[in-house]
């Protein structure tokens, strides 16, 4: 594991939703990274799918630690704005949040992502965000 991969995953270990909402990371690379969420009753809204806020909170997630893999060390990442389109229902077996950085700068940078639904090996997207993230030091 190199530094970066540690850095996101300390900090992903440290933020107490994600264990609630079972999510683990499935990727952690240059720019990216993959969040990965089995569907559980507990994470569902009235109809019986993914509630938009478990969505929207491993997609943020995904977002910012793609962008976390663009910052230097000594530096963590914050929200500052997004934007989400719920494109269908969120009916899966498991779901696997993929954030990309879009551009970095020093302070801001930008990530797109894209909440997928898997039933099998099939998937369908669910969720579109764009997001800033920027970047704090410690």
């Amino acid at each position: 594991m190199n530094d970066i991969q540690k850095r996101v995953t300390a900090s992903f270990n440290a933020q107490g939703l994600m264990t609630t909402l079972g999510a683990t990371l499935s990727l952690v690379a240059d720019g990216e990274v993959h969040i990965e969420v089995p569907y559980s009753p507990h994470i569902s809204q009235q109809h019986g799918f993914m509630h938009g806020g478990a969505v929207g909170s491993i997609l943020d997630s995904a977002c910012g630690y793609a962008a976390m893999t663009k910052t230097p060390a000594g530096s963590e990442i914050v929200s500052v704005e997004f934007k989400i389109n719920f494109v269908r229902p969120a009916i899966g077996d498991r779901f696997v949040a993929v954030g990309k950085v879009q551009t970095a700068g020093k302070l801001l940078l930008v990530s797109a992502g894209e909440v997928r639904a898997y039933t099998g090996n099939d998937y369908k997207i669910v969720a579109l965000m764009q997001a800033t993230m920027m970047n704090v030091q410690k």
